[in-house]
């Protein structure tokens, strides 16, 4: 009885970087072409001729199918793949254990505390994973006239520390940093908030309220939430995307980077772009981000109830 009466208060830290990190390897496999576009839409500004024009979404799925094949929709898929179940297995991960330590002394937590929590754990993740994002952006926007293209994910890594240092690995951390802690805070307090109401709701339409939220929530209302709080995200940081992979293109064939920081990036995009510059590709990011984050809050909740079932079995 003692070892059952624990177990509502044990640390589940493991569990839920497992569930995290299946959760990552789901949603990039399901969306990648969709991020391939979204990048190629971010960097163009209708000044420069080593990224193709496309006209819209559909378009350039069609044409990078055509021009490119199957691995032209997949470029970028190892770092992309790599980084997204890192981050989301070390994104929980921190995330649980910010809420736990912020929970000692109280019975639960503010949306203030969500938020710190949330913020905590994206500015953690952003400075593990960063250099694998800058590998992705390369190899998302190499096209099949690139002037000495990258091999894969092992060249590309080598040439950008032979090349340009390995400062250079670190390119967009900045706006990255913002975007990670504002995205991820946002859509986690977002979340959290929803799945609270919507656990009370519930519970006071059957009348059981000491019912939990996997007794009461199925995988719709699980997809709802996360489909939710990443609206709202989005909204509010997609900029922060735009300035980093501006930053985190390669350098000219004479090693000249196209921007020197971000300021420069904000500048040059709001001259010649205006705001509809900062949310290029956001047509693409809404299509992959919105039903990807369905996918990944479902299988984040329905790994998590799995393992913490079989933790009480043993």
């Amino acid at each position: 009885m003692k070892k059952m009466a624990a177990l509502p208060s044990a640390d589940w830290q493991w569990e839920n970087a497992v569930a995290g990190a299946a959760a990552g390897l789901a949603t990039v496999t399901f969306s990648h072409p969709l991020d391939v576009v979204r990048t190629r839409f971010q960097v163009y500004d209708g000044r420069i001729t080593n990224v193709p024009a496309y006209r819209n979404t559909p378009h350039a799925l069609y044409a990078i199918a055509r021009s490119e094949g199957f691995r032209g929709l997949y470029a970028g898929f190892y770092p992309a793949v790599l980084g997204s179940t890192i981050s989301w297995g070390l994104y929980f991960f921190f995330y649980s254990k910010a809420k736990q330590r912020y929970l000692r002394n109280r019975e639960e937590l503010s949306p203030g505390l969500h938020l710190a929590s949330a913020a905590e754990a994206g500015a953690l993740v952003c400075f593990c994973t960063n250099p694998l994002w800058l590998v992705k952006t390369r190899l998302q926007l190499q096209t099949p006239n690139q002037i000495r293209p990258y091999t894969g994910f092992h060249d590309a890594l080598r040439t950008i520390i032979k090349e340009e240092g390995w400062r250079a690995l670190y390119k967009g951390l900045m706006p990255g940093l913002f975007m990670q802690v504002t995205h991820g805070a946002i859509q986690f307090t977002a979340y959290e908030e929803f799945r609270k109401f919507l656990v009370s709701s519930k519970a006071q339409e059957n009348e059981n309220t000491l019912a939990t939220a996997a007794d009461l929530l199925d995988s719709v209302d699980y997809a709802t939430l996360g489909a939710s709080s990443k609206l709202a995200a989005i909204l509010t940081t997609y900029p922060f995307q735009v300035v980093r992979s501006r930053l985190q293109q390669r350098p000219s064939t004479t090693g000249v980077p196209r921007y020197i920081d971000s300021w420069h990036v904000v500048k040059e995009t709001a001259r010649f772009e205006g705001v509809r510059g900062f949310y290029r590709g956001i047509t693409p990011n809404m299509l992959k981000n919105v039903p990807a984050a369905s996918v990944t809050f479902i299988v984040y909740e329905n790994v998590l109830n799995l393992l913490k079932l079989s933790r009480r079995e043993y």
